[in-house]
This record gives C-alpha cells, structure tokens and sequence, in this order.
C-alpha cells in the first residue's frame, strides 16, 4: 500500500517546495545605449518604470520580502524606486556581468545571516511584459523535473544577436549549452532555421548548484565579465540536469535597449491593457488614440472616447463616460461620472453622478460629492465639494470646504493665500454665493447664507444672513449727455 505522501501530485509538491523560492532582478546596468542620463531600469512603459513591472510579476511568485534586486549604476535612485515595494537590494558595486551580479547575491546572503533559499529564479530588470503565468510556469518545472537550472526560452521571428539554446537530440527537454551569437560555428551561421530558439536571460537555479559554481567562472572573454551562462555548461559537464522551458510570446522576454525598443514595448503594454479593459465591457472608441497606463481599471458600460488619457492610479467606474482630450491621473471616479472635453484631473475624487466640465481643473485633494457639477474652466484644489452643489462657471476653489446643495456663482474666488500662509474657506450648505465674489481665508459662510454678486466678504457669514461687500452705486442720469455737450462746446 502507498503511504499517503506517495500518491500526492507532482504539482502539490512543487507548491510545498515552492515555499522556499526567492527571486533576484539584475537592474544594474547603465543602459549606454538609451543616450540617457537615467538608470535603464527607472525608464517608464505603460506609465510604470521596467524594474516596477517586472517586480509586479515577481510578487505573484514569491513575496516582496524573497526578492532581491541587484543595483549598480546609479544605486541610490534604483534603490530608492524599489524599496517600496518591500524587496530587498543588493550592490553590485562594479558591473563584470550578470555571473558577477550573482555572485554578490551569494556574497549577501553570507555577509547579512540570510539564511539563502533552496532555490532562485534570476530576472531581468528590463523586460516588463514578462507574465506571471510564465514565471509561475517556469518555477514549477524547475521543481518538477528536479533540474538544477531551467532556462526559460522563446523563438523570435529573427534570433540574431541572442545567445542560443542548444537542446540535446534525444526529443526531451534537456540542454548541452548556451552559445552566445558572436561564438556560433560557421555551420551553425549555415542553418540558422536550427538555431531559432534563444536565451531569455530568465533562469531558475537549485540554489547549491549555482553557489558552488560561481567561483569558476572565468572573465576571459572580449567584455571581460563573468558570464552567468556559462553556468549551464559547467552544470552538464558535472552531469547535473538543465533544462529549457518555452515562453508562449518571444514579446514576454523582450528587453529594450534604445529608446526606440522602449516605445515598441510601451505600444505592446497599452495595446494589452485597451484589449483587457474591451473585453471586461468598457467601449473605447479609437483605440489606437487613447493613453492607458497599464495599472488603470475602469467598470463595465464606462465610454472612453479618442485622445483621452488614463493614467497611474486611476480607478474609473461603471457608466461613465470620458470625453475627448480628458486627462486623469492618479483619481477615482465612482460610478456614473460624466466628464466633458478637456477635464484635468490630477489626484482627485469624483463620487457618482457628478458632471465636470467641458475644460475643468481638478488639483490634487479635490474631492466632488455625488451629483455636484464642475463647469467650465473652474479650478479646484485641496477642496471639497459637497453632493448636489454646483460651481459651473469661472471659479477658483482653493482650500475650501463646501457643504451640499450650495451654489456657487461665476467667477468666484476663495482668496486662500495671504502670501506666507494657506488659510481655509468653509462654506455651509444651502448657500448661494454671488457671481464674482471673492471670499477672503479664514472666513465661514453659514448654512442658508447668501453672499451679494461683487462683494468682498472679509469677516464670517452667519446661517440664513445677507453679506454685501461692495461700494453702493451711485447713477447720475443725463451724465453722458451732459458730457458730450461740454466736449462740443470745447470744440467750437
């Protein structure tokens, strides 16, 4: 009779052992290529640096805390953009390679106490269309077939430039070597149509096996570095197990290095992002002119309409409809949200059923209640709007607080800055504020208050109280008659 550990499945004990997997990024390179004067890694496709979309696959394989990203160039600023995802850095401080690279992974795991885990799954911090489902994939084969190094490959229509994969000619999935393209034989250059699967650069490592060999590693080659791929030559010489697992897309292991390289990765990111938003219900009209990020959600029955731009935090709701030429980053809209053509939105919330526009203005800490309005060319910043109120013309709203069902006239100010300090405006519900009236910080206008069109309002407004602040009008009748007959007079 089997005991009970015997007949588990393959794939519950590779869930077990995947228990004790870590992961390292290599991001510590300059990119020379970028003519940039910032880290390749930090460079931005689909609204998010690389190193942050490959962290975000990792983090469904293994925890923050299991992941260590190698930094080099520019350590501080990669440092600094990763931690707060929760990872762990490691310092390259010269860059000799990737088996350099990991070699200081090795030196870390001793210098710190960390205790190391029985197995690693190696990155690129430069290729962000990785899935998590490969890497998923690639760990649980790794773990499965028992191999000491799993290298994850792909078939690119053109393989030139990549090392190759070289698989044993027995049908299995077994390696002999990694021929970078500068060492391919000259009949190896003849029959290129046998060389098309190439290195991915993404690997998994039983732990052990990679330690005990990063030591020999040789930097005798033209770049002097120390190549990790070699790794897997040493490891079938030894007669240890390497193994290849295909990727479904070459696209998931594309790296970039030109600026050019990083727009075709940004097109194919945002390209997958529309198609993910299409398929969960939301209509884009012209697609190829709309700016997603690829962190953006938007609900079902949500219209989008061309050159509209949804960007980094952005949560949109269900029913809504974005005009042309809106621009909303890091802000959320409930449900049912009309913004008219040509609305900025920059770190705001819109609760349901509010209008905004056409060409509003909402700064960072705006906040507009359910069914308020936000007309044309209003500008609001640090405020809050409260359901049902109305500021549909012409107005400037700074460090204000707003109750509901308060209307708002043309051309209104809240004067919040005396030129050293920010001072708040509070306004009650059920007011009306006159068109043109400049309400001057700290000042609170009462629930039920009305505010006179013109006036400068200096001192509070009780609840339900009449505020004028302007010059009485004086009208001289038959002035201009008066005048014009003086002038005549003169003239003669």
């Amino acid at each position: 009779m089997q005991s009970r550990r015997s007949i588990r499945t393959v794939s519950e004990t590779a869930n077990e052992t995947a228990g004790d997997f870590g992961i390292v990024i290599m991001a510590a390179g300059k990119g020379t290529r970028l003519r940039s004067t910032r880290p390749k890694v930090l460079h931005q496709v689909g609204g998010r640096a690389l190193l942050l979309h490959v962290i975000a696959a990792a983090e469904t394989v293994v925890p923050a805390s299991r992941i260590a990203v190698v930094v080099g160039h520019q350590a501080e600023q990669v440092r600094a953009a990763a931690v707060v995802t929760g990872v762990q850095c490691v310092v390259q401080p010269q860059q000799l390679g990737t088996g350099h690279a990991l070699q200081c992974v090795r030196d870390w795991y001793r210098d710190t106490g960390t205790a190391a885990p029985q197995h690693l799954l190696v990155l690129s911090g430069d290729v962000p269309l990785i899935r998590p489902e490969t890497l998923a994939r690639l760990r649980d084969t790794h773990l499965q077939k028992h191999a000491a190094m799993t290298i994850l490959t792909a078939m690119p229509p053109d393989p030139t430039g990549y090392g190759r994969v070289l698989r044993r000619q027995d049908g299995t999935d077994n390696v002999d070597a990694i021929v970078e393209q500068k060492s391919l034989s000259p009949d190896m250059l003849r029959h290129p149509e046998r060389l098309r699967e190439i290195n991915s650069g993404i690997y998994a490592f039983r732990t052990d096996a990679l330690f005990q060999r990063l030591g020999e590693l040789r930097d005798t080659n033209s770049a002097g570095e120390f190549y990790l791929t070699d790794i897997a030559a040493m490891l079938v010489h030894d007669g240890e197990r390497v193994i290849a697992v295909a990727a479904d897309s070459a696209d998931e292991v594309l790296g970039a290095n030109t600026i050019a390289e990083m727009m075709h990765l940004d097109a194919i990111l945002r390209s997958a992002t529309v198609q993910r938003l299409m398929a969960a219900g939301v209509t884009v009209f012209r697609p190829e002119t709309v700016t997603i990020d690829a962190g953006v959600e938007v609900g079902p029955d949500t219209v989008l309409e061309p050159f509209t731009q949804l960007l980094g935090n952005t949560r949109v709701g269900s029913g809504c409809r974005i005009r042309s030429y809106s621009v909303v980053e890091d802000s959320t809209l409930g449900n049912h949200v009309l913004l008219r053509n040509g609305c900025i939105l920059s770190g705001a919330t819109v609760d349901d059923d509010a209008l905004l526009g056409p060409y509003a203005h909402l700064r960072p800490g705006s906040r507009i209640g359910a069914a308020a309005h936000v007309g044309n060319f209003v500008e609001t910043k640090n405020t809050t709007l409260g359901a049902g109120s109305k500021a549909n013309h012409l107005t400037y709203l700074g460090d204000a607080e707003i109750g509901t069902g308060t209307n708002i006239g043309a051309g209104v100010i809240t004067c919040n800055y005396d030129g050293v300090h920010k001072h708040r405006t509070v306004i009650g519900s059920g007011v009306f504020v006159g068109s043109d009236a400049a309400l001057v910080a700290p000042v609170t206008l009462g629930d039920g208050s009305f505010v006179a069109a013109s006036s400068c309002i200096t001192e509070d407004v009780p609840p339900g109280a009449l505020a004028l602040g302007r010059s009485r009008q004086v009208t001289k009748a038959d002035w201009a008659a008066r005048k014009q007959a003086k002038k005549a007079a003169k003239d003669t």
